[in-house]
């Protein structure tokens, strides 16, 4: 069912949307949902379908879903004809759409309605291969993200400052939202100073964003 926006989601978003639930397949060490016990196998739920369409009736047009918002329906390992049909079900309402994947390379696989959005994952320019899982490294991401597109830099973690400023610049995004890691994974995570510095170089060619749960590195 559509779910409100609510905790720590991105300001603009007013429902979720999930028909790919379980395991994430890219596995990252610090996935919200590992702490929620949600290790079921991923599966597609058809349910899902239906109850879309009720709930388009209960809260009609105009709002801006974040399809996919427990577990990345992008992945390599998703089958094609389980986004197909949730897409079908996206083009039948006219709503606001946000699409978020750390395999961004598969957005371009799929046509979306026209109000779609697209973002990726970059929590930092370097790969930490125990933590990130099976994702694709943060350069490739980037390079692969279609038009009307955010960055989200959550978890932030320690990084490079001019390459990551670089690499973010060549994505050329509408906003870039930044927070940090609120589920005590012991992460690498960048100092104040570093963090400050990032904001001011985004600040020149983008909007950026803070995340309330970022308040925590900037004391």
């Amino acid at each position: 069912m559509l779910n409100k926006s609510k905790g720590n989601m991105y300001e603009f978003i007013t429902h979720t949307w999930n028909t790919v639930k379980g395991k994430c397949p890219h596995d990252c060490s610090y996935c919200y949902m590992k702490r929620w016990g949600k290790l079921n196998p991923v599966r597609f739920d058809k349910k899902e379908l239906k109850e879309f369409d009720r709930d388009i009736k209960k809260y009609g047009n105009d709002n801006f879903i974040f399809v996919g918002s427990s577990c990345d329906m992008f992945a390599p390992d998703i089958p094609h004809e389980w986004i197909l049909e949730t897409l079908h079900k996206c083009f039948a309402a006219d709503n606001d759409y946000f699409f978020q994947s750390k395999n961004p390379f598969r957005f371009r696989d799929f046509e979306f309605p026209k109000k779609s959005s697209f973002c990726t994952t970059i929590e930092t320019n370097r790969f930490y291969m125990d933590i990130m899982g099976n994702t694709p490294e943060p350069h490739e991401r980037a390079f692969s993200l279609p038009f009307n597109n955010y960055i989200t830099i959550e978890p932030v973690m320690d990084f490079d400052l001019e390459e990551m400023i670089i690499l973010i610049k060549l994505s050329s995004p509408k906003q870039v939202n930044i927070g940090a890691d609120t589920g005590k994974n012991g992460l690498p995570e960048p100092s104040k100073e570093k963090i400050i510095s990032l904001i001011e170089g985004l600040n020149e060619f983008t909007i950026v964003h803070k995340k309330s749960n970022l308040k925590r590195l900037l004391k």
